[in-house]
């Protein structure tokens, strides 16, 4: 568990390091002739590609995973995430930013779905499943929390100590460390994580929903498309608006981005903490979409920094709700194919967080129609209440229903592997 959540952390930390210095990278690469449209069409472009990257991968990453095991392919996207990480630390052109972006997504696809599938692999009940799955997730709140402060202080640092490396060196400490703690969460992965996977141990999930239910889990797909396209949205928007429209500094905008994590972090130790049974957070979908769509619609109209603030809260806290709860779900219908399934939510999320971002960055400052990805993003999860509105009825009955019905007669009977969480079975004694 330890490998897995500093892994997932350190995805978290590089991302988070790298969103808020964006706008003031590309500024200085631009110069005189960059105005704030290129700036922010950039901004988004660039976080809609690294995003858009996990979803081109993660399902591909998850399948291989099934196939040849979770080790192997969370040693590849450590291992190429630290080499990205320290390439974006060394180069200075636009073109070779895009490019790394993109297989820096790409690498990390092969982490945050495969550590997913990995607790699906070693829970062997469904509130230790809820437990693991919140300790993974609150380890990459915690590294988009660290990330944008840590990065501001070490920018900050670098340019008192070592003034003449200028502005490439402030942005090179802090990536060169994330590239090195990645190398070391693949030696933790190495010593710790277990080859086996689901196919080849004891499953303690469900199977996936039947034909009459066939449309469950893609409806818990396409909620999490649209918690992340609200949450793109809401970050790139926060980082540009927070610059050009209310003159915050970047310190301030860190801040912002810090508290969103914070909150996020909070509410999910709530959620799925010990007093609380993984069954009943069926019934927090509708309303949490409902205070996104709030949150989110409410962003463009806040005038101040404690509003923003206040705002943030909103927002953070029910996409703090919304996201491990659905990846809950999912990974209770997984049944053995776990990696496959997990990788398809990641898949979307990723998606969505692409849409949001490259609309947060492309419809910006359009004159002719003011905060239209604000409004957008608020529309879709407007039409996500509608969508999770049977939600818990239909979880209900689909648990009921998997519990009667008998096991097929030529269903495989799983082989037992030195997976945590599963017991190889006691052998009988004759009397």
């Amino acid at each position: 568990m330890a490998a897995l959540m500093l892994s997932v952390f350190t995805v978290s930390l590089g991302f988070g390091i790298v969103l808020p210095s964006l706008p003031f990278l590309l500024e200085r690469l631009f110069g005189a002739g960059g105005d704030a449209r290129q700036i922010s069409r950039a901004t988004g472009l660039l976080t809609g590609l690294y995003t858009l990257s996990l979803f081109l991968f993660a399902p591909v990453w998850g399948r291989l995973s099934d196939r040849f095991g979770r080790r192997i392919i969370l040693l590849i996207g450590l291992l190429g995430f630290s080499a990205t990480m320290l390439t974006f630390a060394f180069i200075d052109g636009l073109g070779a930013i895009y490019a790394e972006r993109f297989l820096s997504g790409m690498f990390a696809a092969a982490v945050t779905p495969i550590a997913l599938a990995t607790i699906g692999d070693i829970a062997a009940t469904k509130a230790a499943r809820a437990r693991r799955l919140t300790f993974v997730s609150l380890a990459g709140i915690t590294g988009f929390l660290v990330g944008p402060m840590l990065g501001v202080f070490l920018s900050r640092g670098v340019k008192v100590l070592f003034p003449a490396l200028g502005g490439i060196g402030a942005l090179t400490i802090p990536l060169i460390g994330t590239a090195g703690l990645a190398s070391l969460a693949a030696l933790a992965a190495v010593r710790t994580v277990p080859k086996a996977t689901m196919s080849s141990g004891g499953s303690r999930g469900e199977p996936i929903a039947p034909e009459s239910d066939k449309w469950l889990v893609p409806r818990l797909l396409a909620l999490a498309f649209v918690v992340s396209a609200g949450v793109g949205v809401f970050e790139v928007g926060l980082a540009l608006r927070g610059k050009e429209q209310l003159g915050l500094t970047q310190y301030q905008i860190a801040t912002m981005f810090t508290e969103c994590s914070l909150v996020m972090l909070i509410v999910q130790s709530l959620v799925f903490s010990p007093w609380i049974k993984p069954e009943t957070t069926r019934w927090l979908i509708a309303p949490a979409f409902a205070i996104l769509a709030g949150g989110i619609f409410l962003v463009p109209h806040a005038s101040t920094f404690t509003l923003m603030l206040a705002v943030i809260g909103a927002v953070a806290a029910s996409a703090g709700i919304l996201s491990p709860i659905l990846t809950f779900w999912i990974s209770s219908k997984a049944g053995r194919a776990q990696g496959a399934q997990l990788g398809k939510q990641t898949a979307a999320a990723s998606l969505g967080a692409a849409f949001g971002s490259a609309a947060g960055g492309l419809l910006f400052d359009v004159s002719w129609l003011p905060d239209a990805s604000f409004a957008i993003a608020a529309a879709l999860s407007v039409a996500a209440v509608l969508l999770s509105l049977r939600l818990p009825k239909l979880l209900v009955a689909h648990g009921a229903r998997q519990k009667t019905e008998p096991p097929a007669a030529n269903s495989p009977r799983p082989r037992h592997s030195p997976v945590l969480g599963s017991r190889p079975p006691v052998p009988r004694t004759s009397t």
